[in-house]
Order: structure tokens, then sequence, then C-alpha cells
């Protein structure tokens, strides 16, 4: 009988554990559904992020009002840059140690702040284009001698004597104080088979040379490197304290 009692006691605890999984399962899949339906709100964005909170149980994290961890990842993200409106086709944002201020199971969450995070965020070339001026293109220009990505930029420049030419030219990425994106031509072509003087290669830069400080991403988070890649400019992203929304 004892062995009986034990193997029913074994099979209650099995069943209770299935339980608390499942509903701890379902109350994380619901606490993501509000979760973006107020960031979406609070960020005016078109399209609702997607959100994952991550780490086991749920329900205890909520009691302490801090996740582990937590991955949310925007599309279509409208951010303003000194030359106009720059669109990021996708910002995913990890955050660790997320502190919660409010009720998430309601989705009355007044802020989400993580004590750190690291995200990655991709623009495509057709958008880094539509932000620079005077009907410049930016493309995908493959590696160069170091291995790395690089941009094609091409243009039309009035030059003197030559008059109206399209010129394009093999270009990095440079961050710059965190929060700008530059991109600066590695070398000038030549016209004609002939070398452009300094005076022609300025007005050749003021064309090709373009960039901007970006805002509308979330609180606490710094641009830390860029790399060009086949599929857009692709940035990334780490900061502390960072509001996830």
């Amino acid at each position: 009988m004892r062995g009986r009692g034990i193997r029913i006691l074994l099979i209650l605890v099995v069943l209770l554990g299935g339980l608390f999984v499942a509903a701890d399962r379902l109350a994380v899949s619901y606490a993501e559904s509000k979760a973006a339906e107020k960031i979406q709100r609070s960020q005016g964005l078109a399209d609702k992020p997607d959100v994952s909170i991550k780490g086991f149980p749920f329900l205890t994290q909520v009691a302490s009002k801090k996740l582990d961890e937590v991955s949310v990842t925007f599309t279509g993200l409208q951010t303003t840059s000194d030359s106009g409106t720059l669109r990021v086709a996708r910002l995913t944002a990890d955050g660790h140690g997320v502190q919660l201020n409010g009720d998430l199971m309601s989705g009355n969450i007044s802020s989400a702040v993580a004590d750190n995070a690291t995200g990655t965020a991709l623009i495509s070339y057709a958008d880094l284009s539509k932000s620079a001026s005077n009907g410049i293109t930016v493309a995908y220009g493959g590696k160069g001698a170091n291995g790395k990505g690089q941009l094609k930029v091409t243009g039309s420049v009035q030059l003197p004597l030559v008059g109206t030419q399209q010129v394009s030219v093999m270009s990095h990425v440079e961050i710059k104080n965190g929060d700008a994106v530059q991109l600066h031509a590695d070398g000038m072509p030549s016209i004609m088979g002939i070398s452009l003087p300094v005076s022609a290669e300025q007005l050749v830069r003021q064309q090709t040379d373009f960039g901007g400080q970006l805002s509308g991403l979330p609180s606490g988070i710094k641009l830390t490197s860029a790399e060009a890649t086949p599929d857009g400019l692709q940035v990334s992203l780490s900061g502390t304290n960072v509001k996830l929304g």
C-alpha cells in the first residue's frame, strides 16, 4: 500500500507540474501580446512589435516585477535624421534585467527599463537612398580589400569644364558619437581617364558623403558599429538603462 501511495503522489506531482507549466506558458503568451499592444500605442507605431519574454518560470518574474530577458522586434520604425525621415526596416533589442512599473498582465505598464540591452538595426539601401538628397542612390558594393562590406554611392555632379557627370564611389560607414551614421567615400573615380583635382573632389564629396544623427530609437541605446551587407546596412547597438517602451 505504501508503494502504491508513493506512486499516486508522484503522479499527482507530475500532473500538477504539467498544469503549472501550461499555466505559466499561457500567461507569458498573454503578457507578450499585452506588452506588444502597449508598446505600439505608446510609440505610435503602425505595426505591432514582436515581444518575446524569456526565462522560466514566468509567473515568479511577474510577481517580482523584473523579467530575466525580453526581446522586442520592431518593423518599419520611423526615425529622424538631419536630412529628414529614415525608415529602419527591422530593429531588434534584447533587454536583460527588465524592471517593470505597472501590471504586466493587464497591460497597464507605465515603463519597462532594461539594466542592459544589445540589438541590431537593418536599414535597406532603398530607404537609405530616400534619406539622401539630389537623387543620390546607395547600393551594396561588395567586399573591399579588407574583407568588409562596402557601399556604392552614385549620383550626378556638376563639375567645372566637363559639366554634369554621373559618378559612383565606394564608401564605408562610420558611427559618430554613438548616435549618428556617416558615409565616407574611400576614393574618387577618374573622369575621362583624368584624376579629379581637389576642388572637384570636394564637389563630389558634397553629394556622396552624407549621414546624420538618428533619433526615435529606444532611450538609452547607442550605435556601436555598422556594416554593409547584401541585405542592407546593419547597425549594432547597445546600452544600459534602456527604455523598451
